[in-house]
């Protein structure tokens, strides 16, 4: 900290707002008008930039970056706003969780009553989550239905649109004419390593969010088709001996109308807190936190897996450790050569995207950005006193000079100072 250099790295961890994996630069920059080449803004030297991951196991900074964006699009969805009409309020909107199936019994009840193994779990302890008998517990069974998991909600959408249009004596094709069906979605882990997807699914008039949709489909109708949708559909797999297996959703499916009313939800990890309807704008903030979640495996499990010798020395439990190597293992085998489980085998075999929507939903996370750079630009553009909306040409020559910081003091100062700012900003209560 005496060392002349450290106000320029304090400055360079302060532009990136204390990101833990920054990208160093070095190189220059220049914004000119396009018609008289009037320099606009311009810089040179080296800059950093922000790592953008979502997950707060890796940097908690750009993970509250990712669910500030993914508040704004999930809640437009729900209530309007960032191009999408106020009057999607009036479309008949639920939160759907759907969870994995049992593969074996798992230490679960924290604080409540005793487990099945007839011992009281606090919260947190290292056992939730983790089979009473490791031995006979389905591992194969539970990385397959991972790997298959988006595929699974991709059937489920096609049954969600088939049981709606039937609710209404219409076939899909007709029910075009009168209703649009969509839905933006993430996926959480479970305590025992498996995710379950929650939704937020909208049902709104044939030409989308600026139009009602019909008046015979309630939330109870909506709620009916997908509880039938999500009991029906399968995805057919083999184990690694060739025996057949059927993968499809868990008994539990939690259904809940959503209000534009500002109550309280709590949720206790597993998708039920017997609640039957949730606020739009608690349940943003609520999924939005979803997305920035990882394995619960640590933070060492959040990287890709590159040797056996990696699974090793690996610091997760014993059950994470199974999962892990389980999709290793499986992933060697030519018959599931298409699921690519080595690759994801970090993520204890699941391969789809955290946070996904159906186009007609919201913004999207692009357009998100696009707005905060163009927002950017308009002010660079005021202050050399042109016209927010004048042509610009933007010229950057950078090269890369590292990732990350160069010491493990650097790294735990950083972490300090990223923690200062995010408390500040909270203290604050900044808007999203």
């Amino acid at each position: 900290m005496r060392s002349p250099a450290y106000r320029e790295w304090r400055a360079g961890v302060e532009s990136v707002k204390g990101c833990l994996q920054p990208v160093r630069l070095i190189g220059k920059f220049e914004a000119r008008h396009a018609t008289t080449g009037q320099l606009v803004a311009s810089r040179q030297g080296r800059v950093w930039a922000a790592c953008g991951t979502r997950r707060a196991a890796v940097c908690p900074t750009c993970a509250d970056r990712y669910a500030a964006d993914a508040w704004h699009l999930i809640h437009a969805g729900m209530s309007g706003g960032k191009g999408v009409p106020d009057t999607v309020a009036r479309s008949t909107r639920l939160f759907v969780t759907l969870t994995a199936p049992s593969f074996g019994p798992v230490h679960n009840r924290p604080g409540r009553r005793p487990c099945a193994c007839k011992r009281w779990h606090p919260e947190g302890h290292p056992l939730l989550g983790s089979p009473l008998d490791p031995d006979t517990y389905d591992y194969a069974g539970a990385v397959l239905w991972q790997a298959h998991s988006g595929k699974l909600w991709h059937r489920f959408t096609i049954a969600l649109r088939r049981a709606v249009a039937a609710a209404g004596g219409l076939t899909v094709r007709e029910s075009g004419a009168h209703l649009r069906i969509s839905y933006a979605k993430v996926a959480e882990y479970q305590r025992r390593g498996l995710v379950h997807f929650h939704a937020v699914i909208r049902v709104d008039g044939p030409t989308g969010p600026d139009s009602p949709p019909p008046v015979w489909l309630t939330p109870d109708v909506l709620g009916d088709a997908v509880r039938s949708a999500a009991s029906s559909v399968r995805v057919d797999t083999e184990r690694p001996d060739g025996t057949s297996l059927p993968l499809g959703w868990g008994a539990q499916v939690d259904v809940k109308d959503i209000t534009a009313t500002d109550i309280d939800i709590s949720d206790n990890g597993d998708g039920d807190d017997g609640d039957q309807v949730v606020s739009d704008t608690r349940l943003a903030g609520y999924i939005a936190k979803y997305a920035t979640k990882g394995t619960g495996a640590t933070e060492t499990g959040d990287r890709r897996i590159r040797s056996q010798a990696h699974i090793d020395r690996l610091r997760v439990s014993a059950h994470h450790r199974a999962m892990i190597q389980t999709a290793w293992d499986l992933g060697g085998l030519d018959q599931y050569a298409d699921l690519k489980l080595r690759h994801w085998a970090h993520m204890l075999g699941f391969r789809g995207h955290f946070l996904t929507k159906s186009r007609i939903y919201s913004t999207t996370f692009k357009n998100l950005r696009a707005e905060r750079r163009e927002h950017q630009l308009a002010t660079a553009l005021t202050e050399a006193g042109l016209p927010e909306d004048a042509d610009v040409i933007v010229v950057n020559d950078w090269q890369i000079l590292g990732i990350g910081y160069d010491s493990p003091e650097q790294l735990e100062l950083a972490t300090a100072i990223g923690d200062r700012i995010r408390s500040a900003r909270q203290n604050r209560k900044e808007p999203r």
